[in-house]
Order: structure tokens, then sequence, then C-alpha cells
């Protein structure tokens, strides 16, 4: 039987690479300590190996030796002593068996399991390596945070107690080492308890720049190794022209390790107080998460918000899901700063994924938040059923595809529609002898409606009851690329040709308009069978398409393109409204433009020209000049008005801008604003923002005007100031801190 202290703490270790001769005398004194083993059977088995330490110690070292009568081992040069998964270094360790006490002197570092690493000039620390005191320290934590005391007591391995404290996660300066970095934390004591995860200050006081800033007696926070853990996060605080003073506080709740609650209470000088709440759930197969608020503002009126969202993937083919936007009135979540959308949009559904098909069922509710939405007369939307077939590649090469779609719209005031359709298609592409491309497809979409109280003809001539069609379609498209290559660049101009032959009914008075109001006409619908954006309506009639694409790609990323086109209609569609550009019998012309020459810009231009009258019905222009030294970003935007087929839209003529520069490592600036150019010239909403960030230390001044007069909303100035240190948080602020400023 031999002895479980001295041989079990020592191996013949040479992957230093030590010299021949170091080598030697290692393992003769390893040896020779093998040779002693029997001697040690008759001591007790706890002054050899105490009961403190299940592991045994292993040493590495230039030099090892060993006094048998004192139980003491000494290792010079490169000393490396593992316990576990605990690893000392220092330049000697002298290791006194009897009271299982390791002396380190001289660069010491003692690596955790966590990482963390501790630097000291001196230690004392027992054979498992997790007790200890320790001279000179500085640790290193698992996110590169760094701290310097002048004593430090370690405990059990879990808890550090550090005396004169220094905290920072700033780097020094390369050039002046000495000099304090841009922000650190002083402290009387430091205690980091691992198991707690937790990193408590007693009487400390943050210095910026080396000077003191305020004090704190006591606090604490996380170690780098929490994610998530109860307690205050860093309020904010700001100035805006409508609340006045606003302080935001909020409290984070850690409920489990899969879910949490984020309370935040508002105390604003003019509009009192309000709390808003963020719940966060991690499930087996999915998540959820929502977002609410709730106040009563200085009229007394109950204001609030509810939005959320939550997916479930039932299997590997089925996910179901929840959207939930709703607010108790019309301007809470623009004038609060929550929400610029004008229309909620509420959906329960299930869906299911195929290889070749897709299946969904909707149910939808919209909240309408313009001053002139009737929400008695916006439908509630269920079922809404939808599936989708695309077939595999037939005998012949051409491919079926399939929706079918049911839907049943409910309202409190005004028509009630029950709708099924059916469309299918199929699609045939060929190779013509010069090169040229053919595509041919025959479609037949089939649609049954109910319908209760349906207004027709703009008068008070309703109906109620069943409607339908039938609608077939044959098309032909035509394409043929021409390319050009060259040495370092690639040419291809493409003229298409696109023919539709379609019945000149399909829309009678019977059947709603529920979900094709709107149609947008450019060139990415120019060459599509139905340019109407729902099923209801469908372009009668027979026509033809044609446009002329031309495209360049060089050899170190340059690009552009360009694409116009038009469409004829040999009979006029009165579904059609006048506005779209697609009345009468030639459309309006499309264009785009995409340029891009090189890294330092790119450019994106469309327009629709009433080519009878000789009139620009639409302009969008999107451009970025520039580099990170110096970014100029422009868009324009202008569309007709629309004052006929029922709608009331007085067109839109605005411009907008931004001007950003990264002017060093450090500092970067951006100003940004829309500009009305209809309505008399009015700057809309104007950004300033000023920003400096380094691997510590993040500071914002920025301004922000918004001229929108909507009800209870008026023009505001919002002034704010941020400031975010590593690991502590982020504090100043000001109100709708979310809108980017």
């Amino acid at each position: 039987m031999r002895s479980p202290g001295s041989i079990r703490i020592m191996r013949c270790d040479t992957r230093r690479g030590a010299t021949r001769r170091r080598r030697r005398i290692l393992c003769g004194l390893l040896l020779a300590a093998a040779t002693a083993a029997p001697l040690l059977c008759a001591l007790p088995a706890a002054a050899v190996e105490p009961p403190s330490r299940a592991e045994a110690i292993l040493f590495t070292a230039d030099t090892l030796s060993y006094d048998q009568e004192r139980r003491v081992i000494k290792a010079n040069g490169n000393v490396e002593a593992v316990q576990g998964d605990r690893t000392l270094k220092a330049d000697e360790i002298t290791y006194d068996e009897t009271r299982d006490l390791l002396i380190a002197t001289g660069n010491v570092s003692l690596t955790e399991p966590s990482g963390e690493v501790i630097f000291a000039s001196q230690a004392e620390i027992t054979g498992d390596l997790k007790s200890g005191v320790i001279e000179d320290l500085r640790l290193i934590l698992t996110d590169g945070t760094r701290a310097a005391a002048a004593s430090g007591r370690r405990t059990g391995g879990t808890e550090t107690e550090l005396t004169r404290t220094v905290y920072s996660p700033c780097d020094l300066c390369a050039e002046e080492p000495t000099r304090p970095p841009l922000w650190q934390i002083k402290a009387a004591k430091v205690r980091h308890d691992q198991n707690e995860k937790i990193v408590e200050f007693s009487d400390a006081w943050m210095e910026v720049g080396g000077v003191p800033v305020f004090y704190l007696p006591y606090f604490y926070q996380p170690d780098p190794t929490v994610k998530r853990k109860t307690g205050l996060l860093v309020p904010t605080f700001g100035n805006s022209s409508d609340f006045g003073l606003v302080a935001e506080i909020p409290v984070f709740i850690a409920l489990s390790p899969q879910a949490d609650l984020t309370l935040t209470p508002w105390f604003t000088t003019k509009e009192g107080a309000l709390l808003e709440a963020q719940y966060r759930r991690e499930l087996s197969r999915g998540e959820m998460k929502f977002d609410g608020s709730l106040t009563r503002d200085s009229t007394q009126k109950t204001r609030g918000h509810l939005f959320g969202e939550a997916r479930y993937d039932i299997d590997e083919r089925w996910r179901s899901g929840l959207d939930i936007e709703r607010t108790l009135d019309r301007t809470y979540l623009r004038r609060y700063g929550f929400s610029d959308q004008q229309t909620l949009t509420s959906r329960l559904y299930g869906e299911a994924f195929g290889r070749t098909d897709y299946f969904v069922a909707n149910s939808y509710v919209f909240q309408g938040l313009k001053s002139d939405d009737d929400n008695d007369t916006i439908p509630f939307v269920a079922p809404k059923l939808d599936y989708y077939h695309f077939g595999d590649v037939d005998a012949v090469g051409g491919r079926t595809d399939v929706h079918l779609d049911l839907a049943v719209l409910t309202r409190t005031d005004g028509t009630d529609t029950r709708r099924a359709s059916a469309r299918a298609g199929w699609t045939l592409p060929l190779l013509g002898p010069i090169g040229d491309l053919y595509t041919l497809s025959a479609t037949l979409w089939g649609d049954a409606y109910h319908v209760n109280d349906l207004e027709r003809d703009g008068s008070d001539n309703r109906y109620t009851g069943f409607s339908g069609r039938l609608f077939p379609q044959l098309a032909g498209e035509w394409r043929l690329p021409f390319a050009r290559a060259g040495e370092t660049s690639q040419q291809i101009i493409e003229p298409i040709v696109q023919g539709v032959l379609a019945p000149t009914f399909g829309n009678p008075s019977r059947i709603p308009n529920e979900d094709s109001e709107d149609m947008e006409f450019d060139t990415t619908n120019l060459f599509a069978l139905n340019r109407f954006a729902g099923l209801d309506q469908v372009e009668e009639g027979p026509r033809f398409s044609y446009g002329l694409s031309w495209s360049y790609f060089g050899a170190d990323g340059e690009r552009a393109s360009v694409f116009s086109g038009q469409s004829y209609r040999f009979f006029e569609d009165a579904a059609i409204p006048t506005a779209s550009g697609l009345s009468g019998n030639f459309s309006d012309v499309v264009t785009a433009v995409d340029l891009a020459p090189n890294k330092y810009l790119d450019l994106l231009y469309r327009n629709r020209i009433d080519v009878g009258e000789a009139a620009a019905r639409r302009h969008e222009l999107g451009a970025v000049l520039g580099s990170e030294l110096l970014r100029v970003g422009a868009s324009y935007v202008r569309f007709d008005e629309e004052n006929d087929d029922g709608t009331d839209f007085e067109g839109r003529e605005e411009l907008g801008f931004s001007l950003s520069s990264q002017l060093n490592r450090y500092w970067r600036t951006r100003i940004a604003g829309v500009r009305d150019l209809k309505g008399g010239g009015a700057q809309r909403d104007l950004g300033i923002r000023l920003t400096y960030e380094d691997e510590c230390f993040l500071f914002t001044f920025g301004y922000k005007r918004t001229d929108i007069e909507d009800r209870d909303i008026e023009p505001s100035d919002i002034f704010y100031v941020r400031l975010g240190f590593k690991t502590l948080g982020t504090v100043g602020g000001g109100l709708r801190q979310r809108d980017g400023g």
C-alpha cells in the first residue's frame, strides 16, 4: 500500500522545453521521492494529504527539490502548479504539505475555471488553489475588464475581497500608460462572489480623466458571466417641450431562466406618471414577447397600448403564432414615441410548410388611427385560409401552380363578405433557335362571393346575395438577351415583349372590392398578369407590354442598369383607377435606373411619365455619395395629386437629406432631415447627433425637431445626452430615444 501524499502531487513533465540537465535533476528528485515513499506510510494520511484537497497537485518547473523531513517542496523557474481546473504560475513556489499551503513569489498568476486571471507579486494559497491572501493584486475578468488592489483575500475559490481597489474596463494609453484611464472606479473595498455572481463596491467613487465626479457609499453589479439578473437598470433623464422633465427608472426581474419582466415607471412634470412593461419568455419550441404601457394623463384620460408576438413550432411542418397591436386611443403611440404606425394589425395564425406547398390560416383585427378612420367600417377577417402549391417540372418541361383562398370579412357597420377563390396556372419556358427565351402560360381563375348590404356604383342601390366569375388568361413572353463581354466588364441588352389574352369581363358590380383598392404601377409589376394588389379585382381585356433593359457589370464590382417599359391595352378597363398610370390605351412609361460606378456612389431612380400629356406623375430618387470620412445621402419623392376614383390624396413632394462623417476613430456625427416641398417648404423633421465611442465609453449629444400637428400631437423639440459606461450601463437620454434622434 503506497502513501497518498508526496508521490501523487508531483510528476515529471518536460513540456516547457527545459534543458536536458534540468530534466535529469527533476526526474532524479522524483525518483528520490519515490524511494522515500514507504517511509511515509507510517505517518497519518491527513498529515500527508489534507482532506480539503481531493485531487493531487501537479508541478512542472525548471528545478524541483523535496525536503522529506519538513515535507516541503520547492520549485523554481517557470513554475506551474495545476490542481483540477485551476492553474498557478510563478517564478518560485514553496509547498508545505503539512499545512497544505502554497507560497508563490514573482510574476504570480492564477487562472480560474471561469477564465478570470489574477496577477500578483506574492500569494499564499491553499493546496486546492481556492483560498489565500494575495499582495499587490491585479485582476482581468472574462470580458477584459481590469481591476487592481493593494491586497486581496480569496476564500473557497468563489469569493474574492479586495482592498483599496481601482476598477476600469478602459484600455490604458499606449503612449502614456501611467496616465489615468478615461474613467475608473475606486473603492475602499470590492467583493466578488462567484456563487451569487455579483461584484459589490463599498465607499466607491468614479473618476473621469483622473478627476472624481461622484461618490456612492455602496452599489453592486452582476459579474461578467451574468446575462440576466434581477435589479435596477440605469435610469434615464431628459427634457421634452411636450412633456417637460422626464425620468425613466427601469427595474429588471428575472422570473426564471426562461422568462423575465422589465417594469419602467416614467415620471413627467407635465403629463404625470406612466408605467411601461415588457415580458419575454422562451418556450421549448418557441418564444413570446409582449410590450405595453398605461397612464392617466393631465386631462385624467386613461391611455395605453399593448404590442406582442408569440411563435410556437408544433413540429417540423406546423407553426402557430400570435401578433397583437392595440392602443386605447389614436394619438397615444405617436405622442409618447412608441410607434408611428397609422394602422394596427393583430393576427392569430397557423401555418404549414411542405416541399412544394404552403398553407396558412389567419384571422385579423385592424385598428385605424387616422382622424378620419371609422373602425366600425373596418372589417374583422376570420378565417382567412390560403393554400399554395408549386408543382414539379412535368414531362414537357412545364410547371403548375395553384392558389386556393377562403376569406370571411365581417363589419359592425357596412358590407359583410365571404369569398372562395381558386387560381390555377401552368407555365412552360422554352429556348428559341437564336438564344431567345419564351415563356408560355395559361391561367384559370374562379371566384365565388356572398355579400350582405353591398353598395354598388356609388349609389344607394345595395345588393345582398351570391355572385361569381370565371376568368381565363393566356400569356406569352419573349426575351432576347444580347451579351457583350470585354476584358474587365460585361454588358447585357435585353428587349422584352409580353402579350396577354383575357376576356373583357371580370369585375361585375356584384363583386366587392375589399383588397384591391390601391394599385402601384412601376417596373416591378409591368409584366404581372394582375397588377391589382389583391384578388377581388382582375385586369380585363387583351394587352401587351414591352420594355428594354441594359445592364453593365465591372470586374471591380461596379454596376449599372437601366430599364424602361410601357403597356398597351386594346380596351379601356373601368376598374383601373385613372391616377394609377394604367388607364386608357397606352399606360404611362415607367423607368428605373440603378447606378453604382464605384464604392463611393450608389444611386437609384424611378419615375412614371404620362407620355400623352408629357407630364411626370411620379419621381423617386435615392442617392448615397462618399466614404466613411464624409457621406452624403439624399432622397426625393413626388407623387401627383389623386382627386378622382373616390380618393382624396393631395399628392406628396418631399426632400430628405443626410450628412454623416466618421471624423476619426472615436468621433462621428450625423445630420438628417425631411423637408415638405409641397406644404410651403416647411422642415418636417430635423435631427443632429454627435457621438464619441471607444472600448469603454459612449457619449451622444443630439437634438431632434418634429413639426407634426395632429389632434393632441404638437411640434416638439427634444434635447438629449446619452452616456454609456461599459459594464455599468447607459445614463442620460431624453424622451423618445427609441426614435433614434
